[in-house]
């Protein structure tokens, strides 16, 4: 279940915990820089679910890639059905803020994440 917004919010994983947030669930494949494993600001990190290495190392973060970057971890979410059901059922247990430590917070993995969670 998602939130009736259509999408899970999202949220730095730098950005203090805050009462709306429920549970924050980290959406990155690798762990943030500078946090600690158990910083109070990330209840759960479900790393399953982050793009690929592969496709990590080829987006590099690059505006330009950004509609084929889209176009293929859209794909993956399709074909890791395991992980989507972890968080399905999570965000079936209450209030759900995805987390990801991107700098860029228009495009970045969490919020195609978000977006293809509140398209399904």
């Amino acid at each position: 279940m998602v939130p009736s917004s259509g999408t899970p919010p999202l949220k730095r994983v730098y950005e203090s915990r805050t009462g709306s947030d429920g549970a924050r669930v980290l959406v990155e494949r690798l762990w943030p820089r500078g946090i600690r494993k158990t910083d109070p600001r990330i209840d759960q990190w479900l790393k399953e679910i982050a793009p690929s290495a592969p496709l990590r190392a080829w987006f590099g973060h690059e505006p330009a890639k950004w509609a084929e970057f889209q176009r293929r971890y859209r794909a993956e979410l399709a074909a890791n059905g395991e992980a989507v059901a972890r968080l399905r059922a999570l965000l079936a247990q209450g209030p759900v803020t995805l987390v990801y430590a991107a700098r860029d917070e228009q495009r970045n993995s969490a919020r195609v994440l978000a977006e293809w969670l509140g398209e399904q």
